[in-house]
């Protein structure tokens, strides 16, 4: 009897076994790393609405560009995805992949909320910030006090000529100032102005951020000052 049931369990196991190598469930089964093919996306448009001119202009119509860098860089998107060519939108807060060389955009969801270019190296996280400019934000520092760097471009649009002695002035695209954020464990501070403006979120360490921003000659309009101050929080 006791040998029946061995028997019985080994069969059960074995055609268990196979449904896991069946077709549909071979690359999850086989591989850890998900496909380039697994990946969803909507397909990325390259055009902006004149509404001078009534029609929509293609990118390669309008002066200046939407991207942060238009070349593509091999990225880590994902936890168990393979790398993918990447790059950011500026404009439309997009980060685009390459899917079989077709240009489809990334779904802003969590599992997505983290892309690390390899080279040159960046990281592009997904940030609910609670204001206009909640979406992707460069990583410049990861610590315990992240710091974020925010790039957004503007469409200026077309004007067109106002008589036949003028011509159109021609649609462009704007990269904007770009506005930093420090993470704290009460919120951000959004675009700071003044070392003051910083050291007073930190009563407890106030006189030292001071000390250290006067003895270092920080200046918070400077990436690389702010950079400086930031490490120095996270010490």
């Amino acid at each position: 009897m006791r040998k029946v049931i061995i028997s019985a369990l080994l069969v059960a196991s074995c055609i268990a076994y196979a449904q896991d190598f069946t077709p549909n469930n071979y690359s999850s089964s086989y591989s850890s790393t998900m496909s380039v093919n697994s990946l969803g996306g909507d397909h990325a448009v390259f055009g902006v609405r004149s509404e001078n001119f009534g029609r929509a202009l293609k990118y390669d119509e309008i002066a200046g560009s939407p991207y942060y860098n238009a070349e593509f860089h091999l990225a880590n998107v994902a936890e168990n995805v393979e790398k993918v060519p990447v790059r950011y939108n500026s404009y439309k807060d997009e980060v685009e992949f390459q899917k079989e060389g077709k240009p489809l955009v990334l779904p802003k969801e969590e599992q997505f909320s983290r892309i690390e270019i390899i080279s040159p190296k960046s990281t592009i996280v997904l940030l609910k910030t609670n204001d206009d400019l909640s979406g992707y934000f460069f990583e410049l520092i990861n610590g315990k006090l992240p710091l974020y760097k925010k790039i957004k471009v503007k469409f200026q649009d077309a004007i067109p000529a106002a008589n036949s002695y003028a011509t159109d002035k021609a649609a462009f695209f704007k990269t904007l100032d770009p506005v930093y954020y420090i993470k704290t464990e009460s919120g951000y501070i959004k675009k700071p102005k003044k070392v003051k403006e910083i050291a007073d979120a930190f009563p407890a360490k106030k006189d030292e951020i001071e000390k250290f921003a006067k003895s270092n000659n920080i200046k918070i309009n400077k990436e690389e000052d702010l950079i400086k101050l930031v490490k120095f929080l996270n010490q």
